[in-house]
């Protein structure tokens, strides 16, 4: 920077002096005769407009961010023109506000991890102000994981039902659920509303108000890497599955007629004969009810429960083509005898008896999810019973929710 000394001509030709004048660069600016009292204004008359301040948080260089709190991008005297957040060369979303003077991250962040923001504001007259940080997230003490229910997990690449339901499990109890729930996102191809709820710290379900559209594609993503579940335990990873609704297979039982009926896509499939409960005592009495079929398989060893070999009504047989509809032992199966009850009389230990060709029909066309809907018994199905979750209505669905 070169200092100079600028000299000016009074009206009666006197020099005069001004001290204390600056030369930048070598050019020198001549005050000429313009009206030096408009201070501020460039040599076109224009008010001079003060740049744009940028603010990030957390700032350059912090060593020990919280994974569960917002990156903030503020503009003041402008708006933001650009935000660009990045994991290991990878953009992380994120929003505006209306007035586009802030920036907030859209998720938790990645624990024990380094990001980079790039961030551009303008003022009113166009001018761009800049700012950048670098900043890493703080390693956890302890870490919790969610995994999907193994019968839904072990389904993968093969198609649902239109009742089913959406099983997360962690392997470390959820005190904050409003925050992991925020995290939990479904977004199907066909929309339709629908709610969390939890069953006590470790699982969250997740169900439609109404069936799932047929032959459609659905998507969870739970962003649970940095969400805060308790004290001190965060996620480390996210969680993506895409299942397939395949089609539309709802089978109704009605055991005083002792009959059931197949609907596929809306059309009548099969009509079959069978035999439910024998009501001799409750544990025996098939439960009306909403159902979902869940797991199957050929054959299925079933023992009564709470009796021993010699014991009235014991039993210890191998089923065939038997598909589970409640975790209490209730099951669609084969007949394992007694086909004059089929179509006449409920002659079972509570489960629902079918002729083998329809079993096998049953059993080679089932898919997790589909809806077998009981009545005629004086059992009602509890919704906790398996996957029995239609039968809460959606106002009492929705209760169980964490963010009400």
């Amino acid at each position: 920077m070169l200092g100079v000394a600028l000299v000016r001509i009074n009206g009666r030709g006197n020099p005069l002096r001004v001290a204390g004048a600056t030369l930048l660069a070598g050019v020198l600016v001549l005050t000429g005769c313009s009206d030096t009292s408009k201070k501020g204004t460039t040599a076109a008359g224009d008010t001079q407009v003060a740049p744009a301040q940028v603010t990030i948080t957390p700032a350059q260089g912090t060593k020990k961010a919280r994974p569960d709190q917002d990156v903030v991008v503020k503009a003041t005297g402008g708006a933001l023109e650009s935000v660009n957040l990045q994991l290991k060369g990878k953009a992380v979303p994120g929003d505006f506000n209306a007035q586009k003077t802030e920036w907030r991250s859209r998720w938790t962040l990645r624990p024990a991890s380094t990001y980079t923001v790039n961030a551009t504001a303008k003022n009113s007259a166009g001018a761009a102000s800049q700012a950048a940080s670098t900043f890493r997230t703080f390693k956890p003490d302890a870490t919790f994981a969610a995994s999907l229910d193994w019968i839904l997990e072990g389904n993968q690449g093969k198609d649902y039902g239109v009742g089913m339901p959406i099983i997360l499990d962690f392997d470390r109890a959820v005190h904050n659920k409003a925050e992991v729930e925020k995290a939990l996102e479904v977004k199907a191809e066909k929309p339709v509303e629908g709610a969390w709820r939890w069953m006590g710290h470790q699982k969250v379900i997740y169900r439609p108000k109404t069936y799932w559209q047929p032959h459609q594609k659905v998507t969870l993503t739970a962003r649970l890497a940095g969400v805060r579940a308790a004290k001190g335990l965060y996620g480390m990873k996210d969680l993506t599955r895409t299942f397939e609704i395949g089609q539309s297979r709802i089978t109704k039982v009605d055991l005083k007629k002792h009959k059931m009926t197949v609907t596929v896509d809306g059309k009548k499939a099969r009509t079959v004969k069978v035999s439910g409960g024998n009501a001799s005592t409750m544990e025996y009495t098939t439960s009306s009810g909403v159902h979902m079929t869940m797991e199957k398989d050929n054959p299925v060893r079933m023992v009564s429960p709470g009796r021993k070999k010699g014991d009235p009504g014991y039993y210890d047989e191998l089923i065939g083509y038997a598909v589970r509809i409640s975790s209490r032992g209730e099951y669609l199966h084969q007949t394992s005898g007694e086909e004059w009850c089929l179509g006449k009389q409920n002659c079972s230990h509570g489960c629902v008896r079918q002729p083998t060709k329809d079993a096998v029909w049953f059993y080679n066309n089932v898919q997790p999810g589909d809806i077998v809907d009981i009545k005629g018994t004086k059992r009602k199905l509890d919704y906790a019973n398996g996957w029995s979750y239609w039968q809460l209505s959606w106002t009492k669905w929705k209760q169980g929710s964490a963010l009400q």
